[in-house]
């Protein structure tokens, strides 16, 4: 029998090569091997309030993103969290079994409380009580997550183990899954922190933009005048950029400036701008397939009607389970 994995994207901003590098090509590969659930996290995206207006074109945009980006609809489970009631129901049972003090000290709730101190909202804070719902209703044995998430699948362990403890075991605990790489943070451009759906737009290589917009960006990255001494170690944001060609680029243009940065020789503007139509090479077949995806509206609805019904008929197994050993099945 198959191990099962679930993962999922927020519905809020627009996908970028980190989502791509650090997520979707994992699932891509998973989709031949693992019975998979991914999912849009439009409740998530709920915690910023975003305009209701342009929560269903975000929730098409990024179905769209990912099936242009490999993700096939017969072989996934791919749908709207908010299509699966059980979700929210678990939460709540979850909640029960998470406490304040944990919630406060997680990497992501400080953070936002940082930068949206006027709505530090309940949702904010039981954020990883909704994220182990996601994965926990499907009895998810893998996770494949970046780096910022590894905290919340620790508490998602936690929540599950408590649950197996209080009321008997229901929920495998699931582990971090990344095809036995390290796991993949994508830095900006401008060599602060990674790349962004919501800040550092201007350092952030989004799958939708045009070819000139990553010209522009590219060619706007943070360099230096170069090494002085051979085999000098690199600077973080030199290191970046070495990064993100060795991701998008041929190993022979990799190679050669390695080459010329190790010899002292190494002429920034000719690397970025090689680096620049080797990422459009990789964005553009994307973008072109994802807009079309987009303007077909029909298509869209029937593969997130179909992925309900699968999620669904897993959700609400589990479910019922859970309820059963809670005691609240009358």
């Amino acid at each position: 029998m198959k191990e099962i994995v679930v993962s999922g994207i927020r519905s809020t901003g627009y996908l970028h090569l980190g989502n791509y590098f650090g997520a979707i090509q994992n699932y891509v590969k998973m989709q031949e091997d693992f019975n998979c659930y991914f999912f849009v996290a439009d409740y998530h995206a709920l915690t910023t309030h975003p305009d209701p207006k342009e929560l269903k074109p975000n929730v098409y945009r990024v179905i769209a993103e990912n099936v242009a980006s490999g993700l096939d609809p017969n072989k996934v489970a791919l749908y709207a969290q908010s299509d699966i009631p059980e979700i929210p129901e678990l939460y709540l049972m979850l909640n029960m079994l998470a406490y304040k003090g944990e919630l406060e000290k997680t990497a992501s709730f400080k953070d936002k409380a940082r930068s949206q101190p006027d709505n530090i909202n309940a949702g904010l804070l039981t954020y990883p009580s909704l994220m182990a719902a996601d994965i926990l209703i499907h009895k998810a044995h893998k996770v494949p997550v970046g780096k910022d998430q590894e905290q919340h699948l620790e508490m998602t362990r936690n929540f599950a183990g408590r649950f197996n403890h209080r009321y008997g075991d229901l929920f495998p605990e699931p582990t971090a899954f990344n095809f036995g790489e390290q796991l993949v943070k994508i830095p900006s451009l401008d060599g602060k922190g990674k790349m962004s759906k919501s800040e550092n737009e201007n350092a952030t290589i989004y799958l939708a933009d045009e070819d000139d917009k990553i010209r522009k960006k590219v060619m706007k990255a943070k360099t230096d005048g170069g090494p002085t001494e051979a085999n000098t170690p690199m600077p973080d944001y030199i290191e970046n950029i070495f990064m993100l060609m060795k991701l998008v680029s041929s190993e022979e243009h990799y190679n050669q400036f390695l080459n010329n940065y190790n010899n002292c020789e190494i002429r920034y503007g000719d690397m970025k701008k090689q680096l620049a139509e080797d990422m459009i090479k990789f964005v553009s077949p994307i973008r072109e397939k994802a807009v079309a995806m987009q303007n077909d509206i029909p298509l869209l609805q029937k593969i997130l009607a179909e992925g309900k019904d699968k999620a669904r008929e897993s959700a609400s197994k589990t479910l019922s389970d859970a309820r059963k050993m809670i005691g609240i099945n009358y």
